[in-house]
């Protein structure tokens, strides 16, 4: 078992159905992707955690790893909003008491629908009540339903509900409404939809010390995605070192003018000088300063930090 704590709380997450016990039997559970964890994921989840209340049962949340559409196909999935991780904290921080994580791979994949039925729902989670989309499908060629799973669920004991669509200003909320948002760096709109700012997490590791070197120096994470919803340079806000929240500015991308090739997240902290190499933070993502560049050499690029520092402070002054 290993074990998110946030606000005191403990969540249990089961890596693979083959870590499922007999002591997992019973819940109420959900499934799905969960990216980003918006505020239409948080209305299933309230949904999900006041049934197993009413019946006296753990909430249980199934994701996949990788995404489905990230197995298929890697280069047209769409930008990941959350690390496994940062979902995991996030899920946690809303109550949930259990997440199994399933390998999604071709064996999974190729399972049937009464299979996945049989070996996970029925035999692995005990699940006595199910909260999914009516357009939810699983199992080989799509082929299993929100009418299959009320079907197996009248055979095998356990009740169906279908989750209510969650509209914010006469639109549903979606993964791919938050993306959108992101994409026209409307910052406000996407913290409406995630129900919280957009922020990325991470270990601070050793870069290649250049900043030090320009008198920028930089904590530097690695986004851990495929590919990130966004890129550039922006004003951000850093948590997670002793309760405080840092100001700063950070560039997103591959620092093209020294020839980077690794996506890395380079944040320089205004006023700050500790080290913090190895420790857990998280960056969140205020405004968007501009696009990444590829500058002539180091003295346009330092003259170009040092506006964009400017151009963040002068953004927090204001807000």
């Amino acid at each position: 078992m290993l074990g998110f704590w946030q606000h005191g709380m403990v969540m249990e997450l089961i890596r693979g159905v083959h870590n499922l016990r007999s002591r997992h039997q019973g819940c109420v559970a959900t499934i799905g992707n969960f990216d980003g964890v918006h505020a239409g994921h948080r209305a299933i989840i309230s949904q999900v955690a006041a049934k197993a209340h009413a019946l006296g049962l753990p909430s249980a949340v199934m994701v996949f790893e990788p995404q489905p559409r990230e197995f298929f196909a890697p280069e047209q999935a769409p930008a990941r909003l959350m690390t496994f991780r940062e979902k995991c904290e996030v899920l946690a921080a809303q109550g949930v008491d259990r997440v199994l994580c399933v390998r999604f791979d071709n064996r999974f994949s190729a399972q049937s629908a009464a299979e996945f039925c049989d070996h996970i729902l029925i035999g692995g989670l005990g699940v006595r009540h199910l909260v999914v989309g009516d357009d939810f499908r699983f199992g080989h060629d799509r082929s299993g339903d929100f009418a299959f799973l009320q079907k197996a669920g009248q055979l095998a004991g356990f009740t169906v509900e279908h989750t209510c669509t969650f509209e914010m200003e006469g639109e549903r909320v979606s993964s791919t409404r938050v993306r959108e948002t992101l994409e026209r760096s409307d910052f406000a709109s996407a913290a409406r939809l995630l129900g919280q700012p957009f922020f990325m997490s991470g270990r601070v590791i050793h870069g290649n010390r250049l900043g030090r070197t320009i008198g920028v120096p930089t904590a530097n994470l690695l986004p851990k995605r495929i590919r990130t919803p966004i890129s550039g340079v922006f004003a951000v806000e850093l948590e997670g070192l002793d309760g405080g929240v840092y100001q700063g500015v950070a560039n997103l991308g591959t620092s093209p003018t020294v020839n980077g090739q690794r996506v890395r997240l380079e944040v320089h902290l205004f006023d700050f000088n500790r080290d913090i190499y190895g420790r857990q933070v998280r960056v969140i993502f205020r405004h968007k300063i501009r696009d990444e560049q590829k500058f002539s050499g180091l003295d346009a690029l330092k003259a170009a930090i040092q506006q964009d520092i400017q151009t963040a402070r002068q953004f927090f002054s204001q807000h």
